[in-house]
């Protein structure tokens, strides 16, 4: 056998085992892992039942957040069905996800609206809501987007945001964000893979 030909099959060899390696290494999520993510660290708000809140209260729970306002016509209440419909197929580890809404419309999302808002999607659900000043501020920390836009009238107004949700495991560090309209399943099958790690 020549040098050169024992020479290739040793570098196709290396490289097998190589990717064999970091097959085994790398966990394959739907969507996308932004495990040690210096933003989306974490929060502390208000529920709809007046309780404040943090990450801390979740542990032992996967926790998906997404900012919007009841009044959305379309991404707010799409991405709430496809959260509920993710819970329903965990089957019996649903009960280990906790949804949370943070309205980025405090002026409209009273916390008896909120409630009313969370219990159509589904009960354990919560929103969560910051004062007018603390928003922007919260905002920033998870690189959020939101405007303002007016309508016809002073009360019609509507609100542009980014639309995706943050996935935390259930030690309470993020790991995912989920862009809008991947669908129940494919956040399904993320949340099992956390729960399985």
């Amino acid at each position: 056998m020549s040098q050169s030909l024992l020479t290739r099959r040793s570098l196709l060899g290396a490289a097998a085992l190589l990717i064999a390696g970091c097959g085994d290494k790398v966990e394959s999520f739907v969507g996308i892992d932004i495990t040690g993510a210096d933003y989306a660290t974490g929060f502390s708000l208000t529920d709809h039942n007046g309780q404040l809140r943090t990450l801390a209260d979740f542990k032992g729970k996967l926790v998906v957040l997404f900012f919007g306002f009841t009044q959305c016509p379309d991404v707010c209440p799409t991405t709430m069905s496809e959260l509920a419909e993710a819970k329903r197929l965990l089957g019996a580890d649903g009960e280990r996800l906790q949804g949370l809404f943070v309205s980025i419309d405090p002026e409209r999302d009273t916390p008896e609206i909120m409630k009313q808002y969370m219990a159509s999607f589904d009960p354990s659900f919560l929103a969560l809501y910051a004062a007018p000043d603390e928003l922007p501020e919260l905002a920033k920390s998870y690189k959020m987007y939101y405007k303002k836009v007016a309508g016809p009238t002073p009360t019609s107004y509507t609100m542009d945001h980014s639309a995706g949700s943050y996935v935390y495991d259930t030690q309470g560090r993020i790991r995912l964000y989920h862009r809008y309209g991947g669908g129940a399943p494919a956040l399904a099958a993320d949340l099992k893979k956390l729960l399985a790690s």
